[in-house]
């Protein structure tokens, strides 16, 4: 047969495996339509407020240091890092495959060929030839073999398979520096929500403290006034029960104050120690009105919603490079080297050797495998998109429930310094009139807990509203 009609008879069989193998592709199952992402959000309407940003919300040097030390020394920061690696050596790998490979190869290997082979036969035939000379005579019986030189391989991306392939190692590396980033706004969430927490604390202790004096007056008057025979031992014993209970509130607020120090320190990557903190939480000013921006920029801000948009990309790359896997794969095999069955002789430019081999290799019977990887690329692709809009949709209301709560945390925070100061000049009046026995023990005991109870609850939702900002930075996008 001709060197011409091999080459037709190849062409026929490569183009009729590809005729059968692409009429058996399997179909593309379609995405829903997009989410139609709303125009502003509703806690927002008729309102106006600078857009929240990181300069506008931490100014609190004693907190930027804490964040920028956690930022630095996190564990999880550290681990999101190495995660972004392993990314970038697998896309690295899938690089490599679009391009020819080359190795150096070497073999030395000896044969003994039957009597009654081919190979025996020609060998023996071979010797006995008097066109060649010494040099060229087969060594028998044992015929050594030596070869030396470069091999390659490279499978031609015809149907951009490797090239799917590429890309869904690409997107994923961006995927991975999305989720460092998520770590990173989510410790500075966590960071700032314990440095409140400490500082609110400390408002607690403060608040205590002032009360134990309060309390230990009330109970010197009350003795004072049963000498007087204006009280009973009874208001003595609760006066005493009350200034116990509070030295109680004290101790525990205490051990929560080391507790969240221990913790604070957990995320800064560092064994326990004080944390460092400024002012105190009462005495920092409310900041004005923030506003999300707009919904369609949280998109492109979010790191877990840019996250989930990049797996989604690399998901339909991947079904892609599973649907090119239906169609021939071509290969080319050059080598190029040094062989012969004498050592002597390797070297010699007539042991020069060189050759190349192509393959085209389709799935025809039994694809049970190509069609699984299909069917479960396909599988993933779907539950991507649907994570992705379940975190669209996340986002979004995670906003306007943080905007919801700093809306009404601020008319709270209004009515319980309202409250405090009422129910302080309470305890004062109360005490004025237990004194000239015109109000009895029970209103001093209930004036103080009310105003003790007050001034707990005006410090929980200061901390509670400045959380909450920190919450909205986080849910419109965050970073450091």
């Amino acid at each position: 047969m001709s060197i011409v009609k091999q080459r037709q008879l190849l062409g026929l069989v490569v183009l009729g495996a590809l005729c059968i193998t692409g009429c058996m592709m399997p179909s593309k199952l379609s995405e829903p339509p997009d989410l139609r992402v709303p125009e502003g959000f509703a806690a927002m309407d008729g309102k106006e407020g600078r857009v929240i940003s990181r300069q506008l919300l931490f100014t609190d040097p004693a907190l930027v240091t804490l964040l920028d030390t956690a930022v630095r020394q996190n564990p999880d920061a550290y681990i999101a890092l190495h995660r972004i690696e392993a990314a970038r050596s697998q896309l690295r790998i899938r690089k490599g495959a679009l391009l020819p490979a080359l190795e150096a190869a070497g073999s030395a290997s000896v044969q003994r060929y039957g009597d009654y082979t081919m190979e025996g036969v020609g060998n023996f035939d071979t010797n006995l030839s008097g066109n060649i000379d010494e040099n060229q005579k087969v060594p028998l019986p044992h015929v050594p073999s030596y070869f030396i030189g470069l091999r390659s391989s490279w499978e031609i991306d015809l149907w951009g398979k490797l090239r799917s392939q590429k890309e869904a190692a690409f997107m994923r590396l961006l995927g991975t520096e999305q989720a460092r980033n998520l770590v990173i706004t989510t410790l500075v969430a966590e960071v700032s929500a314990r440095y409140y927490e400490l500082q609110a604390l400390d408002e607690e202790l403060e608040i205590l403290k002032h009360n134990l004096s309060l309390q230990d007056s009330a109970v010197r008057i009350a003795e004072v006034q049963k000498e007087a025979g204006r009280a009973t031992q009874l208001a003595i014993q609760q006066f005493e029960a009350q200034l116990l209970r509070t030295r109680s509130l004290l101790l525990q607020t205490e051990q929560r104050i080391l507790r969240t120090e221990n913790e604070l320190n957990a995320l800064l990557g560092r064994f326990p120690q004080p944390v460092v903190r400024s002012s105190r939480l009462l005495q920092q000013p409310l900041p004005g009105e923030f506003s999300a921006g707009l919904p369609r920029a949280i998109l492109d801000r979010r790191p877990d919603v840019l996250q989930a948009e990049l797996e989604l990309r690399a998901s339909r790359a991947d079904v892609a490079a599973a649907r090119a896997a239906f169609l021939p794969a071509l290969s080319l095999n050059p080598f190029a080297g040094y062989s012969a069955f004498s050592g002597s002789l390797l070297f010699d430019p007539g042991s020069l050797v060189y050759g190349i081999a192509g393959s085209a290799v389709a799935p025809l019977v039994n694809r049970s495998a190509v069609k699984g990887n299909h069917s479960r690329a396909e599988a993933e692709r779907m539950e991507a998109f649907y994570r992705y809009r379940k975190t669209v949709l996340g986002a979004f209301s995670e906003v306007q429930s943080t905007l919801n709560d700093l809306e009404k945390l601020r008319q709270i925070d209004s009515l319980n310094r309202q409250e405090t100061i009422v129910l302080a000049a309470a305890v004062t009046t109360s005490n004025e009139l237990f004194r000239v026995g015109y109000a009895s023990y029970l209103d001093v005991i209930t004036a103080q807990r009310n105003a003790l109870d007050a001034q707990i609850n005006q410090v929980e939702t200061r901390r509670n509203l400045f959380v909450s900002l920190i919450s909205l930075y986080r849910a419109t996008g965050g970073g450091w």
